[in-house]
């Protein structure tokens, strides 16, 4: 059987990333820009107040008080004809651009207006040239690469294209993925389970997965285990951009996905990897000239199984499809805090509690009864990677660990409080 090292790169080798395409901007949050942006323009374009005060010469201040001659004011969005001069000053609002001739901006705050036209600022120290002003292009110059491609955009991204005039943006696409949950035993979530049926957990536990991950979730109607209306369903979940099954795809009678999949065309990358849980995982793909393309994986049935692989396979497979450029499983590394014992010929990736304890992360193996202990999984964040073989990891050691979706890390005394 393959390793997870050797399934991601199978994976990476055969997912390709989506054709680019220009979205409107306030469309393209959680898109992926498919170019560099390079400013247009230097950010701020002009020398401007940082606070409401009082735009003077540096060379007419002293510690002390200085009365000044207020020759204009100036708000946001205007420009004065207006020159400083010796003695004089001109009020200023944030924003504002500098007037000719001054280059410091003394706070309100440190002024006092005598009159109409007369104003006396108040300083306790030296003020240098400068103070209180953004220079023009300190936040970026002209022809200045500011976004790489393959960028996530997320909020500041928008509000950075915005102030560059990028009304629309080169993104890739977000995938589009169906979602099969199969099994007669299954039913929906809201109906009463009959005897030898449960709810189908699978199918909303992987939607919101998807979401997570940038992607738009399908959730199709459960595939029963007969060949035609699995046949049926898996026709339906091609037309998306990536289809993930769950259940069906181990070696037992019913298993069907596997032949179903490769009679509709969907060639056959891997099946199994050496890992606990998700040991069963199929991974295909559907060639173009056959009908749209569409990258296919089966999941096991049992939802730890499926949640892991989601977070190793399927995410890296949606990275990759969505132009990142670092398409792969972000794996930390933490302390254990007490010792695990492993006994297998396959990597396990244990649900277990990730947190911070002063500089550094320590993580926690859970009282986790297998594949499909979900109630476990509430009190987990995320899988502790133990390499196959026979032996004892001693707390103190340090292993690799998979934060799952949505999940955070929070700090040890916080949790325990």
């Amino acid at each position: 059987m393959l390793n997870v090292d050797q399934a991601l790169g199978l994976i990476r080798e055969t997912v390709s990333t989506a054709p680019r395409q220009t979205s409107p901007l306030l469309d393209a949050l959680g898109s992926r820009l498919a170019e560099k942006i390079v400013c247009p323009e230097d950010s701020p374009p002009f020398d401007k107040s940082m606070m409401d005060g009082f735009a003077v010469r540096s060379s007419d201040l002293r510690i002390g008080e200085i009365e000044f001659l207020k020759v204009g004011e100036l708000a946001a969005g205007h420009e004065s004809a207006l020159s400083i001069g010796p003695g004089q000053t001109i009020q200023i609002m944030t924003g504002a651009p500098i007037p000719k001739g001054a280059d410091v901006v003394i706070p309100v705050e440190q002024s006092r207006e005598l009159d109409g036209s007369r104003v006396r600022l108040t300083l306790e120290s030296e003020v240098a040239s400068g103070r209180n002003i953004l220079r023009r292009g300190t936040n970026m110059r002209v022809d200045e690469d500011v976004i790489a491609a393959g960028q996530l955009i997320r909020p500041q991204e928008i509000a950075l294209l915005a102030e560059m005039g990028q009304a629309h943006v080169s993104v890739y696409p977000k995938p589009s993925v169906a979602i099969l949950a199969t099994g007669d035993e299954l039913v929906p979530v809201d109906a009463t389970p009959g005897p030898g049926q449960i709810r189908n957990s699978n199918a909303l536990m992987l939607a919101q997965q998807v979401n997570a991950a940038g992607a738009a979730a399908e959730i199709l109607d459960i595939a029963r285990d007969n060949r035609e209306d699995l046949r049926a369903k898996i026709q339906q979940g091609l037309q998306a951009d990536f289809l993930c099954l769950s259940g069906g795809v181990s070696a037992g009678k019913l298993d069907l996905v596997p032949s179903e999949l490769e009679r509709a065309g969907v060639r056959k990358v891997f099946h199994k990897v050496a890992m606990k849980p998700g040991k069963p995982i199929w991974f295909g793909k559907r060639e173009a000239e056959l009908a749209s393309e569409c990258y296919v994986f089966g999941l096991p049935g049992n939802p730890v199984s499926s949640m892991v692989c989601f977070e190793l396979f399927v995410r890296t497979a949606l990275q990759k499809f969505s132009g990142s450029p670092n398409a792969s499983p972000q794996l930390l590394e933490a302390e254990l805090t007490k010792e695990f014992e492993q006994h297998g010929d396959r990597d396990v990736w244990f649900p277990s509690i990730v947190e911070t304890d002063s500089a550094k992360l320590c993580v926690t193996p859970t009282n986790w009864k297998g594949s499909s202990d979900l109630r476990t999984t509430v009190l987990a964040n995320c899988s502790a990677c133990f390499p196959a073989g026979i032996r004892t990891f001693q707390r103190g050691e340090t292993v690799q660990v998979l934060l799952w979706s949505g999940s955070r890390i929070e700090p040890k005394l916080t949790r325990n409080s």
